[in-house]
């Protein structure tokens, strides 16, 4: 029988560098349709948080309402037209018809 060797705790020079969690943002996304359309306007960080919010709530939105419509299909695969139907269901008026 081989006797087990105790574990060494680690030295105080051996600490592991902690990297910042990145958070998904559609920062970049808004910056750029904003320049397409308005190319002489910025936007504050505030703004920007506020347009990341209401991009974060409709894709969720979209993606929930999607996913109802194919599992009432019984289908396994979310696919593009359960988007679009989802898109349609979800968006009001005039943003429905271009869907």
């Amino acid at each position: 029988m081989s006797a087990k060797t105790p574990k060494q705790a680690p030295a105080a020079t051996d600490k592991k560098v902690r990297r910042k969690k990145s958070k998904e943002t559609f920062n970049l996304y808004i910056y750029k349709v904003l320049k397409q359309c308005h190319p002489e306007l910025g936007m504050s960080k505030k703004a920007m948080s506020v347009m990341n919010g209401f991009v974060h709530d409709a894709f969720e939105r979209i993606a929930t309402e999607a996913a109802n419509i194919v599992k009432y299909n019984k289908k396994a695969t979310l696919d593009a037209r359960a988007i679009q139907c989802a898109c349609k269901l979800v968006l009001p008026g005039e943003l429905a018809q271009h869907a």
